[in-house]
């Protein structure tokens, strides 16, 4: 049978399954339409964000983005019991994170099955529009923002190369900072669980005249569910906002975080049955610390548009203290940005018409050096890397009708990356080199508004994105280090459809099915020590979701993702990716009971997958497993004193489920309680 006719057949029967899905969620839509009317109260009011400023990079409706949105607000995120922003994006369609040590600061996201063996790059992450993501291949530190700090979190999900350019192939994620208003407020908050979890945090938001400010601060420390699995984290964070006039405002926001980590390493699958808990062999640590900071201006000239610019600083600095290689490194980023952007709002032939041009140029630095010792008296190499990236793009928002509204974009971008790598013990150069990436995106997408709350649209765009500074350059001292002018840029096509829409008052309900076919995706080859590009892949699923809200009783929300990933050409053609789950479920339900008490019950499936490194998918795979968490609020009503209190218990069932990797098992937490208390004043 040759490739062609197997890439048929497994193009139809992933067609059968998408279309199968899609006919179960719209089943499942019109059963529960009939139970949602009969159960609708009078008077009943919607409560929905409106509003987000990330996937158009300005204001925007949500109802009037091509897109899947989602909005989490800082009520959801007091009212989750969550100690990071991973458990508060976990619980969101199409997201799913893996963690090796249980450290929730390392953990890594996979949207829209971008999850594989190489899933760093894929998600854009950004704090108040400024982006998280370095140029070493990492992940984000979810813990570098204080949870406290935080007034919601936009998901946009989906292509958005054009606005943002590298990165954001599977969607954008924006967190939003706390901004102070009126008179001076105190929050504070205490959470203690198992395994030694205690997280404190504190803040002061407020405003004076037309000065605004907030100051926030966390401490959160555990000794894991694991041996050596401890980390502690401590932040801080500062908003000031300044308007100056009805034609000027400025603002200036620093944050900083320190993470310390143990690294557990993975077991075997007889130490792993034997007890889940034990290290490996591994002594492995590291530290981590974070430096932003961002000074934003804008400028309002009424019916010329208005125009704001951002400058932002980032700093990482990395100790990696790997005992199980034998090797101890000290890695210095630095990051400097400048993104100016004007936005030009003016009706074309009786039609509204909104224009966004932006400029992005970003100059980012890697240094490291490396050590045979973990005192770091005896250095025996040191590497420089440099990125600097140059970006311009076109946004264009027109009203063929009212209803009726088309969004297009284009995107040019060029990037260069240099390096060197020197030996200390001759003063020998192991490589110099440079490479230069051009990127290039577009994008056309159409919404059309039914109603005051509803939408159906489509969206076809290109992504990319560029190496990473270690992806281009090996100089890790494993194998032989070289800088790979070969080396590729990732880039793909996007299409979806969906819709949003709200049949009664109170209830919320989503679709999207969506393909994007990658070329040259970026993976470590550990036969040649190296990083290849892939074989094309492809990547295609949907997304449901549906809430509902009863005012007086309680609340219902629930999601399901469908992800299929595969190879379409190459010797692993029509076998699936690594690492990404086929179908992900989230049920909850919020019951108010008398008294000010509120039950929340919740469900989290994830379906089996294959382990990481299997590429042609011989190897033991990993087992579905279901989570049920279990939480009771406590909410009673003051003047001028909130008082929050929870009880907690995750992963109530205690379920053994581990990620596995190469042959090698991390155990992930068991049962876990917590519970905590919160007050504002």
């Amino acid at each position: 049978m040759d490739q062609t006719t197997i890439l048929t057949e497994g193009k139809g029967e992933k067609m059968k399954k998408l279309l199968s899905c899609a006919a179960v969620l719209l089943v499942f839509m019109f059963l529960g339409l009939p139970m949602t009317i009969f159960a609708q109260e009078e008077g009943a009011v919607v409560t929905m964000e409106e509003v987000v400023v990330t996937a158009t990079r300005d204001k925007e409706e949500i109802r009037k983005i091509p897109a899947n949105v989602s909005v989490i607000t800082a009520k959801d995120i007091e009212e989750s019991g969550a100690t990071s922003i991973v458990e508060v994006l976990e619980n969101l369609e199409s997201i799913n994170f893996v963690s090796w040590s249980g450290n929730p600061s390392q953990a890594y996201i996979d949207m829209r099955g971008f999850g594989g063996d190489n899933p760093f790059g894929k998600t854009l992450v950004m704090l108040d529009g400024r982006r998280l993501n370095r140029p070493d291949m990492s992940g984000i530190n979810w813990l570098q923002i204080p949870i406290s700090n935080i007034e919601k979190i936009e998901v946009v999900r989906g292509a958005s190369s054009v606005l943002y350019g590298d990165t954001a192939v599977a969607g954008v994620i924006n967190i939003i900072t706390k901004r102070g208003v009126g008179k001076p407020k105190v929050n504070a908050s205490v959470i203690v669980g198992s395994y030694g979890l205690h997280d404190e945090r504190a803040g002061l938001i407020g405003s004076y005249d037309r000065l605004s400010y907030a100051l926030t601060g966390e401490n959160q420390k555990t000794f894991g569910y694991r041996e050596r699995s401890k980390f502690a984290s401590k932040g801080a964070g500062l908003n000031l906002g300044y308007d100056a006039s009805d034609y000027f405002n400025v603002s200036f926001g620093a944050l900083f975080n320190r993470t310390d980590f143990d690294l557990p390493g993975s077991l075997t699958k007889a130490q792993k049955e034997e007890n889940p808990r034990q290290a490996g062999d591994l002594n492995d640590d590291g530290s981590n610390e974070y430096v932003n900071a961002n000074l934003k201006m804008e400028s309002f000239f009424g019916d010329f548009g208005n125009f704001n610019i951002n400058f932002m600083y980032g700093k990482k600095d990395i100790t990696a203290d790997t005992a199980s290689w034998g090797t101890y490194a000290v890695t210095d980023i630095n990051t400097y940005g400048v993104t100016p952007r004007y936005i030009y709002e003016e009706e074309f032939f009786g039609h509204k018409n909104k224009v966004i041009l932006g400029f992005d140029y970003y100059y980012e630095t890697l240094d490291k050096d490396k050590f045979n010792d973990k005192e770091k008296q005896n250095k025996t190499r040191e590497a420089e890397l440099a990125k600097e990236s140059m970006g311009c793009y076109i946004r264009n928002e027109f009203n063929i009708l009212d209803e009726l509204i088309l969004n297009m974009g284009y995107r040019n971008e060029r990037t260069k990356v240099k390096g060197k790598e020197t030996k200390m013990s001759d003063s020998s150069i192991i490589f110099d080199d440079k490479k230069v990436h051009k990127g290039e995106a577009y994008e056309a997408g159409l919404v059309y508004l039914i109603g005051k709350n509803s939408k159906v649209f489509t969206k076809r765009a290109t992504v990319y994105r560029y190496p990473f500074l270690d992806e281009q350059a090996a100089y890790s001292g494993y194998g032989s280090d070289q800088f790979l002018t070969d080396l590729e840029k990732e880039k793909g096509k996007t299409v979806e459809v969906g819709t949003q829409f709200n049949p009664v008052k109170n209830m919320k309900i989503g679709l999207t099915l969506f393909r994007i076919d990658m070329e040259d995706e970026i993976v470590y080859n550990s036969s040649t020590w190296q990083n290849e590009n892939l074989d094309k892949t492809r990547h295609e699923g949907a997304e449901f979701s549906i809430s509902y809200k009863l005012e007086k009783l309680g609340k219902f929300y629930s999601n399901f993702t469908y992800h299929d990933a595969e190879f379409r050409e190459g010797e692993n053609i029509g076998k699936k990716l690594p690492l990404v789950p086929e179908e992900m479920a989230n049920v909850g339900v919020e019951i108010y009971l008398p008294g000010a008490f509120t039950l929340r019950p919740e469900m989290r499936y994830t379906g089996k997958c294959y382990q990481g490194g299997d590429n042609s998918n011989t190897s033991e795979q990993m087992d579905d497993y279901i989570l049920y968490d279990l939480f009771l609020f406590y909410k009673p009503e003051f003047d001028k004193l909130k008082i929050s209190v929870f009880l907690g218990v995750e992963n109530l069932a205690d379920e053994k489920y581990s990620v596995i990797s190469w042959g090698g098992y991390y155990p992930q937490p068991g049962i876990t309680a917590k519970g905590g208390i919160s007050f504002m004043f």
